[in-house]
């Protein structure tokens, strides 16, 4: 038998195998990713960035924007969105695919690939998506002259490891839908939008009025956005607060993958 697809091998390899399926299955796609990676931010950085900032500085200057040009302000906050969608695409609708809409992970499953080997797999190649997306979006930063390559390194980091935490969530949640009727639209709706909206994505979190600062309080576009703007361009951020938002991003990841794991053995058992 070749030892390249033995049983044991599989056993011990499966969440690599899976991960390179979703990654071949992405490759297929690789033109519309490409130009979404780049368009999206580029529209941003332009209608956003420069137009809206050109307006923003010129009434208020940057006392608002903790003392930088409104682009920089927005440019960490684009950059950990754009890590949470890529990492939303390539965990919620894969999961939708192998357990509802086409069953595949029934499929993997029946060799001796695990439940949490599949999620893990899935989980491996949605990281690449977002790391590809978070690469892209960082060079044009850079480009644009928003940031500095030296300094802001960092900060594309941190938003690939909010992309896993939020990826890694959703993985888990989605694995529990079984009537996806109007999963879709309340995610995007009533879960997405807000986030993007209510996290500190155009304006400091604290301009919100006291009521709605807890939708950022428990959002990880926020806490990844503050560790940007710190790791991007050195915005103050106390040291207690830079704990509590690696420690809410870790919470969140270690919470998904745990919750993927159960959820994919159970649905897979029945």
């Amino acid at each position: 038998m070749n030892p390249g697809v033995s049983v044991e091998n599989i056993r011990r390899n499966g969440a690599l195998y899976v991960a390179e399926s979703r990654i071949r299955q992405m490759s297929k796609w690789k033109g519309i990713i490409a130009v979404v990676a780049v368009g999206n931010p580029l529209f941003y950085l332009v209608a956003i960035g420069i137009g809206i900032g050109i307006l923003v500085t010129e009434n208020s200057g940057t006392s608002g924007t903790g003392g930088v040009e409104y682009i920089v302000f927005i440019a960490p906050a684009l950059l950990a969105n754009t890590a949470l969608l890529g990492a939303m695409d390539e965990t919620v609708f894969p999961v939708m695919e192998g357990f509802k809409w086409r069953k595949m992970f029934y499929a993997i499953n029946s060799t001796p690939i695990t439940g949490p080997q599949i999620a893990l797999g899935v989980f491996l190649a949605a990281l690449v998506r977002v790391a590809f997306s978070v690469f892209v979006y960082w060079l044009l930063l850079i480009a644009f002259g928003v940031l500095s390559f030296q300094d802001s390194w960092m900060a594309a980091i941190v938003a690939m490891y909010g992309g896993a935490a939020f990826g890694a969530l959703m993985m888990g949640v989605v694995a529990g839908v079984k009537k996806d009727d109007y999963f879709l639209t309340v995610l995007g709706r009533l879960v997405i939008t807000p986030l993007f909206l209510f996290s500190g994505t155009f304006f400091p979190l604290t301009n919100m009025p006291i009521y709605l600062q807890p939708i950022g309080w428990i959002s990880p576009l926020w806490h990844t956005t503050e560790l940007g703007r710190y790791f991007g361009y050195g915005a103050e951020v106390s040291a207690t607060m830079l704990s509590i938002h690696f420690l809410f991003l870790t919470a969140m990841l270690v919470v998904g993958i745990k919750i993927a794991n159960i959820r994919f053995t159970n649905r897979l058992l029945k």
